[in-house]
């Protein structure tokens, strides 16, 4: 028996002994903004290998967002780097004895679940062969966006509302927590924001929103009447493509 371990236990090591240690780092980029880091809590990645669906590494990318002037601002040229030593990444490193074909797949923002994307991409690693630098980018589209008026299932008595505008309130920064602001690198001007109300499951008002401070817009609605309302408010930019959306139910009672 104590023999068997043992021939185990050497044929192991022998295998291990052929395996190479691999780097890959893994970067999430925000859609038309800065990479995902430390500050928002991260982006989490999992690496697996695709033949037997593997976990091979797996954690948070972790730094900051990045210079602005170096993502945002400066011409671009192939080979040109838009990352610094700051830059937020997942620095992984794989044993592996042959090529490898992997899938890399990035969940973020991690801490925002009502604004989660989750995207991916494959490609082979090779032994010995790092992928460092810049690394393998995932763009992450979207805004996230915190509904902070009403609050979730908040009953409102209708003598509160009835005779007064009923305030709505929304939290909107990029997917890398950048701020949007009027005149800003992430203009409050070229985004769409609105609200949509429903009553009893039905179609009510929609509801124009405007920014008031950064990242914070405002609108305002009339309700005469009780039942069960669902405020949807979303977010578009029609040069970047980007949405956004989240939702609240909450309950006006007599």
């Amino acid at each position: 028996m104590t023999k068997s371990i043992i021939l185990i236990a050497v044929l192991l090591l022998s295998l291990s002994s052929f395996a190479t240690e691999t780097k890959i780092l893994v970067r999430a980029k925000a859609k038309d903004a800065k990479f995902i880091g430390s500050s928002l809590g991260g982006a989490y990645v999992i690496i697996r290998n695709k033949t037997n669906n593997r976990i091979l590494a797996e954690g948070k990318t972790n730094g900051s967002t990045g210079n602005t002037d170096l993502i945002m601002n400066i011409p671009k040229e192939r080979g040109s780097s838009i990352t610094d030593n700051q830059t937020a990444k997942f620095l992984a490193t794989i044993d592996i004895d042959e090529p490898t074909f992997i899938s890399i797949e990035v969940i973020s923002p991690n801490n925002y679940k009502q604004a989660q994307i989750n995207v991916h991409t494959e490609l082979w690693l090779i032994p010995g062969k790092d992928i460092l630098g810049d690394g393998i980018v995932l763009e992450i589209p979207g805004f996230i966006i915190d509904i902070l008026k009403p609050r979730t299932h908040h009953y409102i008595s209708l003598d509160s509302v009835k005779d007064n505008p009923f305030q709505i309130k929304a939290n909107i920064v990029m997917m890398c927590g950048c701020t949007i602001r009027k005149g800003g690198i992430w203009n409050s001007d070229e985004i769409e924001v609105k609200g949509i109300l429903k009553k009893d499951g039905e179609h009510f008002k929609d509801i124009d929103m405007s920014l008031v401070k950064t990242n914070l817009f405002e609108g305002n609605v009339n309700i005469n009447s009780a039942g069960n309302y669902e405020l949807i408010i979303y977010a578009y930019n029609s040069k970047s493509g980007n949405t956004g959306v989240d939702k609240v139910n909450y309950v006006i009672y007599n």
